[in-house]
């Protein structure tokens, strides 16, 4: 597992990260020659029911930008997050790379040398506001081509609701405590006693969180993969026969359910317990739920570690836009237009700056649970160069280890993973 400690940035550590900082940050500051079109390739983080997609915001960003920036023009292309990473993925291929991205990883991109580095973008001021662990995540060889977006970590959410209509009095605390009320709920006539999305949106978070709940994760202390630990097989054959195999969870197939179909039935009252991150909370108040938010249910009680995750921009050199791309990142990274985002979507901040603003507003009391839990959180190990294409691999099979032999798809993705992570050291 990889531990990566987010807060606790002190000013001398402020001082000495700014110290750090190399002095040939050009930040896209010369003049530009000529005028030019940015293609921006970015997640959605909204819900299509809601209305409150992404595009609002890069639409309003954008135009404030162009507004002061004649010669640069941004074109903005929001994806879904089934697809962001393999559209990016294809473009670069083709030879079409966008000039900035928006997505999960940024690794395999980082070792083929398609990126511009942080401090070619952002001044030296802007690149030390960066919270240190997440700079150092996004960091291959102690260069940062990674740029943290905005981060998050998870608790287990239920509708106290429910709970209450089941005679169900607390939250749960271990997985036995899980099943017990799951069956509660199923015989109350809840469709969703508890939601387990393993489908391509997101199963690598949810599957993650299972194995940490039993000591687990997808890699060990030096970096090494291990998805066919006695561990993880064993958190998903309990998943498979305390969980799946009797009906506890949502009708349909595991494997084909998506976050936002779980999300969805949580927040229109048919689904108990599922796990989340911070935007569900803000979301679930707004749609009136009486919601309860918990520390993650592990095997034998509550457990001692959370999954964190940080998304991450990059600005691809093939179309040669470092001046404009750095002109832009630097004013999508203003305090005011990072922290419009965070609100919009209930996300954790990724500088010190936003940080210490949201820390200081009754506004966001909400997140300071989630908040606590940054520095202990185990997130995925983007800076392996490998992990890109061994995330997809998850996304796409790991949902089978809760139909068929858990061993079985875990130790095919232990072969895969392994000749992936050989193929990109080699």
């Amino acid at each position: 597992m990889q531990r990566r400690r987010l807060l606790g940035l002190a000013a001398a550590g402020v001082a000495s990260a700014l110290a750090a900082t190399t002095l040939s940050a050009c930040g896209g500051s010369g003049p530009l020659s000529s005028n030019v079109t940015l293609h921006m390739v970015v997640a959605d983080y909204g819900d299509p029911k809601t209305h409150n997609s992404s595009s609002k915001y890069w639409n309003d960003v954008v135009a404030a930008f162009e507004k002061n920036n004649s010669k640069i023009k941004v074109d903005v292309q929001v994806l879904s997050w089934d697809v962001v990473d393999d559209k990016v993925a294809a473009m670069v291929k083709s030879g079409h790379a966008p000039d900035i991205a928006q997505i999960g990883s940024y690794a395999s991109y980082a070792a083929a040398n398609q990126l511009y580095s942080a401090d070619e973008l952002f001044t030296v001021s802007q690149q030390a506001d960066f919270l240190p662990a997440l700079a150092d995540a996004g960091s291959v060889n102690r260069t940062q081509y990674g740029i943290p977006w905005v981060s998050s970590s998870r608790m287990f959410f239920y509708n106290k609701k429910l709970f209450d209509d089941a005679g169900i009095a607390k939250a749960p605390k271990s997985w036995a405590d899980v099943e017990k009320d799951a069956k509660l709920l199923k015989a109350d006539g809840v469709k969703v006693p508890y939601g387990l999305p393993l489908g391509t949106e997101e199963a690598q978070a949810e599957a993650l969180m299972w194995m940490l709940g039993n000591e687990g994760g997808y890699t060990d202390t030096v970096g090494s993969y291990t998805f066919d630990s006695s561990a993880n097989i064993d958190a998903f054959s309990w998943l498979k026969t305390h969980l799946v195999q009797p009906g506890l969870v949502q009708p349909t197939d595991p494997a084909k359910t998506n976050r936002r179909d779980v999300f969805d039935a949580f927040l229109s009252g048919k689904a108990g317990m599922i796990m989340g991150h911070p935007t569900l909370l803000a979301q679930a108040k707004a749609a009136h739920i009486d919601v309860g938010v918990a520390p993650v249910p592990g095997r034998q009680g509550p457990s001692t570690d959370t999954l964190g995750v940080a998304d991450w921009m990059m600005a691809f050199k093939q179309n040669g836009n470092k001046a404009a791309a750095g002109k832009f990142l630097q004013f999508v990274y203003q305090e005011k237009n990072a922290v419009k985002f965070l609100d919009e979507y209930g996300l954790l901040p990724v500088t010190t700056s936003a940080l210490t603003t949201m820390e200081g507003s009754p506004k966001y009391a909400d997140l300071a649970q989630f908040l606590n839990l940054l520095p202990e959180a185990i997130f995925y190990p983007v800076n392996k160069t490998s992990w890109g294409p061994v995330s997809d691999d998850v996304k796409k099979t790991i949902g089978q280890a809760v139909h068929g032999d858990p061993k079985t798809v875990l130790s095919k993705l232990q072969v895969e993973a392994e000749a992936r992570d050989n193929t990109q050291k080699s």
